[in-house]
């Protein structure tokens, strides 16, 4: 089965439509007002309004309260929650009782950053790679082997990190992930996205993924 593919940090329509034509099976909207691909609700529920269906609307929060991520869910029609600070397993427990799927984000920075992931339950673990004092989004690329150890979960695994059009091909064959996800490697600046760099994000992604 193809990799599936998430196109993160979207801002704006054009590239939402962009990612969606090129086979993205999941769009990122950070609602984490530190990131340069911050996005408010509603300009988010503007863009998700006008997607069509069968597309994974995920979005990214950082250390925010449990309430706030629900209201923001609740007026944007995000479907899945992407928690990439220190959130505790019970509060991933609570979003997910809201009928909302939950993607915890890891930063990788040695082995020992996995062992926090048995603690939790969620859909699907997410891998970034740690870049002190950044929180993701940094195009930094950490050591794909832990992601293969990772798998031992049994979760799910999400591959981050400084992935690109021209390594994409590789991450996929080494580490034969759940999903991979995107930002920088498929822009032009923050927070704006190289449509041709997407496309052939994807397309390599999926070709390798057969």
């Amino acid at each position: 089965m193809p990799v599936r593919v998430k196109i993160c940090g979207i801002t704006n329509l054009e590239d939402a439509r962009a990612a969606v034509d090129s086979g993205a099976d999941a769009l990122g909207f950070i609602f984490f007002a530190g990131s340069p691909r911050h996005i408010s609700p509603e300009s988010a529920a503007e863009i998700i309004s006008a997607l069509p269906p069968f597309i994974s609307r995920v979005g990214v929060f950082v250390d925010a309260p449990v309430d706030g991520i629900l209201e923001i869910a609740g007026t944007t029609g995000i479907d899945t929650i992407q928690l990439h600070g220190s959130e505790s397993p019970a509060e991933c427990v609570e979003i997910a009782a809201s009928k909302l799927t939950v993607v915890k984000a890891f930063r990788i920075k040695e082995a020992a950053s996995l062992d926090l992931i048995g603690a939790y339950r969620a859909s699907a673990f997410l891998l970034d790679s740690y870049v002190s004092g950044q929180l993701g989004g940094t195009g930094a690329k950490f050591n794909w082997d832990l992601a293969v150890k990772a798998k031992q979960s049994g979760t799910p695994i999400i591959l981050a990190g400084g992935l690109d059009p021209e390594n994409v091909g590789d991450a996929v064959s080494k580490v034969a992930p759940y999903a991979l996800d995107v930002s920088s490697g498929v822009e032009i600046s923050p927070g704006k996205k190289d449509h041709a760099k997407v496309r052939r994000f994807i397309s390599q992604a999926k070709r390798t993924g057969i």
